[in-house]
């Protein structure tokens, strides 16, 4: 991994490392479910660079590694790209995963989740695929598997719980026109049909 790659990955995680004290909690606490997903964020780069360090071989052929880290580099920079895109997005609150009491006031159906449920679980993934990508190990792909669990996971509890809420019915249509983490760009038959 070229030092240029290591440097987008620690400085892409380093963003999502900083969301919760800059972007999310508000009040409440770092609880089990926010540790869970957060202790791989914090993880992956401290590794990355460990094994930079300690010259540790990737598990592919080195003659691929360069194409795997210009690869890694578009999914940093794509990552880097979403987040930032959708604290933009944000002008109001949005209810905290990891809080049990928070309830949402709202949804945000606009900006970067207009075609996507979950763009920050999406740029998460992103990072971590980079990651993958930037040093092909087992650990990375572990990481990286982990986290498309945890994550997938989460925004199902997510989607349940906004499901059940008193936007239920409004989430419930915007389900049907937005993909969890990949853009759904087709729009259903019945809407297709009023446009």
């Amino acid at each position: 991994m070229n030092s240029a790659v290591l440097l987008l990955l620690v400085l892409d995680f380093a963003l999502i490392t900083m969301l919760p004290r800059l972007f999310f909690l508000r009040t409440g606490t770092f609880n089990l479910r926010w540790w869970s997903t957060a202790l791989p964020v914090g993880l992956s780069p401290v590794l990355a660079v460990v094994c930079r360090l300690l010259d540790v071989r990737p598990v592919v052929p080195t003659g691929w590694l360069p194409g795997t880290g210009l690869a890694a580099v578009v999914f940093f920079a794509g990552s880097i790209a979403l987040v930032t895109l959708t604290i933009g997005t944000h002008r109001v609150p949005i209810a905290l995963w990891h809080q049990s009491d928070d309830d949402p006031q709202h949804i945000v159906t606009w900006g970067t989740y207009r075609r996507i449920r979950h763009p920050f679980y999406t740029a998460f993934l992103l990072a971590f695929a980079g990651a993958a990508l930037a040093f092909p190990h087992w650990y990375t792909f572990a990481l990286l598997i982990y986290m498309a669990t945890m994550l997938n996971t989460l925004a199902a509890r997510e989607e349940r719980k906004l499901s059940t809420s008193e936007f239920g019915a409004q989430y419930q249509e915007y389900m049907t026109r937005t993909g969890r983490f990949l853009p759904r760009w087709a729009q259903p038959a019945e809407q297709e049909a009023t446009i």
